[in-house]
Parts: C-alpha cells; sequence; structure tokens
C-alpha cells in the first residue's frame, strides 16, 4: 500500500461556491465555510497542502446568533500603546463593518500556520446578494 501525496492545485483547478448566510448561525456556518476552504470535502486532502476551494458568501451580515450573544459577545484589539486593549461588542461591530465578524470566526477555525492567510483570501464576504463574481460562474451550495 502506497501514501498518495497530492500535489498543489492552481487556482485554474479550484472550484467556485456560492453560500446565502440569511437566517443561518454563525459558528455553525463559519466552521462549514472553514471546511471548504481548507479542502477537507476532497478525496486528496492533506494538511500541509492548500487545496480548498472559493466561497463567495452573500448576504454575511444576515446571520443569526442565540441567546445574548449580540450585546454579551465581545471582540478585542490591541492599539499597540499602553493600555491600548480595545473591545467591541460583536452588535456594534456588525454596524461598522458588517461582514467582519463572518471572517474573524473563519479565520479563527483555520490552521494557524502559513496556510492561513492563502486560505482566507478565497473567502469573498459580501453584505448584500449582489457580488462581482458572477463570470466564474460559482455553484450554490445549501449548508
Amino acid at each position: 500500500m502506497k501514501t498518495i501525496m497530492p500535489k498543489q492545485i492552481t487556482s485554474a483547478d479550484r472550484k467556485w461556491f456560492i453560500v446565502d448566510a440569511k437566517g443561518q448561525t454563525l459558528g455553525r456556518l463559519a466552521t462549514q465555510l472553514s471546511v471548504i476552504l481548507k479542502g477537507k470535502h476532497k478525496v486528496d486532502y492533506a494538511a500541509h497542502v492548500d487545496n480548498g476551494d472559493y466561497i463567495v458568501v452573500i448576504n454575511a451580515d444576515k446571520f443569526k446568533v442565540t441567546g445574548k450573544k449580540m450585546t454579551d459577545k465581545v471582540y478585542y484589539r490591541h492599539t499597540g500603546y499602553l493600555w491600548g486593549l480595545k473591545e467591541t461588542p460583536l452588535g456594534d461591530l456588525l454596524t461598522k463593518k458588517p461582514t467582519r465578524p463572518l471572517e474573524l470566526a473563519v479565520s479563527g477555525m483555520l490552521p494557524k500556520n502559513k496556510l492561513r492567510s492563502q486560505m482566507i483570501s478565497r473567502l469573498k464576504l459580501f453584505s448584500g446578494t449582489e457580488h462581482k463574481y458572477g463570470a466564474q460562474q460559482p455553484e450554490e451550495i445549501k449548508l
């Protein structure tokens, strides 16, 4: 028996998917998106090779959260200065940058190595139903 080592695929071989995030739970949606970005849905998956696909997410700000997460869930960032820790609740982040919570959720589920930036760059988020990737003919998937 031999172990087959997959080769890195080119961008021409990657498929395009479109997902509607309206009414879906934030964490459950993020896990399914990260699986596609990593390429774990493919037969020739290997952890050290970036063979994931492109994903276009429409209505990326229309996800739902359970409980009181709109006010209680807090995102942190640091300015780099002393006492520069800033915190932003989920509700405020949605008004300022509507697609950022979904991007942060998916990014947190990707591997913490050099492949992460390549994977997250294939995630295209749009707050409305219109997107600019119609020429790639993305196939719609229900998650």
